[in-house]
């Protein structure tokens, strides 16, 4: 018997992008694994169809965002371009870069590939785009109908790629791995050593302090990781800290020994501005056999994006927004 997939095509109910799920309606569908729907649609303009202009990318664009009931907001994250992510630039650098970079790759009709917890799971069909000015720099922001496979009918966190490429990838088992009482105590005990470590201030109770946990398995490791973000007089919102806060990430993953920490982002208010960070989702975006983890990282006056990945033998923030950048000393 073939395997058949459940397409669920939601109905657009609110324009924003919350996390809470409210359905407006339910639109079910049986269709085969090979009856690709995304193939009737429009991945891009063609070339000869496009105005002169700015340079636009030649690979696929990552987007990020939150599914809200019956449709899901993504925001442009970057241009993939080998193992690399290229920023989006803003008007200033490159004046009507926006508007073209929407009419080639986000226009309305357009088809995104959705993926979750680092398989595809549906298709987003573009309905009509706008510019997220909450990133610090403005970014094309899309709004659109979801159709998704039944074991993500809940998800709300998804990334998606433009271009054929991503809808030739296979769909794969959706499964959300929610946290045990054994992770949140490694990621406790992983906190408390880093703060030794780097002689941090103790906050009052490091339980408390923890702001973020999540548990997930990576593409590239048959166990399982987990992120948690630690704060100090912050929050993860968007809004100013206290003179003297800090944020803590750390990811680890489990060892014969437990879990071991793969990479630490430590940030002083102070000194680098504050930048409170919390895993996002993870995705092999570039296909080159390794997991990319997108961070959602939240400043005093906007939010942006970071990336990390293992390479060359450990893990390293191999993108970021340039508002992520350090304080002026």
């Amino acid at each position: 018997m073939r395997r058949r997939w459940l397409i669920i095509a939601v109905i657009l109910t609110a324009p924003s992008g919350c996390d809470n799920v409210a359905w407006g309606g339910v639109d079910v569908s049986l269709r085969a694994p090979g009856e690709e729907v995304e193939d009737t649609l429009p991945q891009s303009i063609p070339e000869a169809e496009e105005p002169t202009g700015p340079a636009l990318p030649t690979g696929p664009i990552l987007l990020a965002g939150t599914r809200d009931g019956a449709s899901a907001t993504l925001t442009v994250v970057g241009a993939i371009a080998g193992d690399s992510l290229i920023p989006f630039p803003s008007e200033a650098e490159i004046p009507g870069y926006r508007d073209q970079f929407v009419r080639r790759f986000l226009s309305p009709g357009q088809a995104l590939t959705l993926f979750a917890e680092g398989v595809r799971v549906g298709r987003l069909t573009v309905t009509d785009t706008d510019v997220d000015l909450e990133q610090c720099v403005a970014k094309p922001r899309v709004r659109g109908i979801v159709e998704l496979v039944p074991d993500a009918a809940n998800v709300d966190h998804v990334l998606a790629l433009t271009g054929p490429e991503a809808t030739r990838r296979p769909f794969g088992d959706f499964r959300v791995l929610a946290h045990n009482y054994n992770q949140r105590v490694a990621s406790l005990n992983l906190a408390s050593g880093i703060i030794q470590q780097l002689g941090m201030r103790w906050p009052a109770s490091v339980l408390e302090a923890r702001a973020d946990i999540q548990a997930f398995h990576r593409s590239d490791s048959a166990e399982p990781s987990i992120a948690a973000t630690f704060l100090l007089g912050d929050r993860l919102a968007v809004g100013e800290s206290a003179p003297d806060a800090y944020s803590l990430f750390v990811l680890a993953t489990r060892g014969p020994e437990g879990y071991a920490r793969d990479y630490v982002w430590y940030r002083e208010s102070a000194t680098d501005g504050k930048g409170a960070p919390r895993l996002f989702d993870h995705l092999d975006w570039d296909g080159d056999g390794s997991t990319e983890v997108l961070l959602d990282v939240f400043g005093s006056e906007d939010r942006w994006f970071a990336a990390i990945s293992p390479r060359g033998g450990s893990w390293t923030r191999f993108f970021e927004d340039p508002c992520g950048a350090p304080l002026a000393g």
